[in-house]
């Protein structure tokens, strides 16, 4: 999807953390490699509309690394925030698409070089990942791939961008195989909620995540539980019936379509809405302009989709 950059625009700054993973993508009897992850998938399509964004993460010295560095530069992310292990080599995953579009998925992550971010990381790239970014971006799976001393650095970095006037947004993507159990991705969860500015939960994860006897079971208690975290703006996406907007209405999808692939619904719709709030578009108008990309993204094969018209 190509988008038209308005050049007197003021670019901000967006600082997107998380793991970015080899993808095998099967498409009858053959799998074809490509590249994906929920914030890697926001953050493309963030630049793609003409935002200066930055992926902080790590990868290895390994030629698929370079790959994968040289991949996303080419998309035109700002690669400076990628770290460089010296032995470990990117996560990969394999996905599945069934007869409606509904993926499934298979992991080899556990010992990937995103895992060792903040063991890489030092204070000037952290002067760098902070110094002067609008908005800093991350998910439960950002949290669920580091160790605890990780995490707490990354809310540390939250904050920076925070007391420099940025803003931060949090999405609860929550997957039960990344973490011990879900009183601790709950746990971590919550913390992160009370760190952020904008919040974009999935009423589906929330539901896995908290139970209908344990935690909310309706968008109207997702984003009560949210507001009442601290986060103040707090959209729920609710896949085919549209997105609970912060108001309370429910703002349905702009047309019911029959999906070819849904992988990276939810980080497109990210993607638009976090570009347009950043254009200074309405709650409203932003949501339109997710469920537009996100119907874009649903109707073509793989995660990120090569740009076409």
């Amino acid at each position: 999807m190509n988008a038209r950059v308005n050049p007197l625009r003021i670019v901000p700054r967006v600082v997107i953390v998380g793991e970015g993973m080899l993808e095998l993508a099967r498409h009858g009897e053959r799998w074809d490699m490509g590249y994906g992850g929920d914030t890697l998938n926001t953050a493309i399509h963030l630049a793609r509309a003409g935002n200066d964004v930055a992926y902080l993460t790590a990868l290895g010295r390994d030629p698929l690394s370079r790959h994968l560095h040289d991949s996303w530069a080419a998309e035109g992310i700002d690669t400076s925030l990628i770290c460089e292990h010296p032995t470990r080599q990117p996560g990969l995953y394999a996905i599945a698409t069934d007869a409606n579009g509904e993926r499934s998925f298979a992991y080899w992550r556990d010992s990937s070089a995103a895992r060792e971010l903040f063991t890489l990381a030092d204070a000037g790239l952290w002067r760098r990942a902070t110094d002067g970014v609008a908005l800093f971006c991350f998910s439960l799976i950002s949290l669920a791939i580091l160790p605890e001393s990780g995490r707490r650095s990354l809310f540390m970095l939250a904050n920076m961008v925070k007391d420099g006037g940025g803003k931060v947004a949090f999405d609860g993507n929550y997957r039960a195989r990344l973490w011990e159990s879900a009183d601790e991705a709950r746990t971590w969860r919550d913390i992160a909620i009370g760190e952020a500015d904008i919040g974009l939960p999935t009423l589906e994860d929330e539901i896995e995540l908290g139970g209908r006897d344990s935690g909310p079971a309706t968008a109207n208690e997702v984003a009560a539980r949210w507001q009442a975290l601290g986060c103040g703006e707090v959209v729920v996406k609710l896949g085919r019936d549209g997105v609970r907007l912060p108001d309370g209405t429910v703002q349905p999808p702009p047309a019911l379509i029959t999906p070819v692939d849904t992988s990276g619904a939810g980080d497109a719709f990210n993607a638009g809405y976090l570009a347009a709030r950043l254009d200074g578009t309405s709650i409203a108008e932003a949501a339109r302009a997710g469920q537009a990309l996100a119907a874009w993204t649903i109707m073509r094969p793989g995660a990120i989709p090569p740009r076409d018209s």
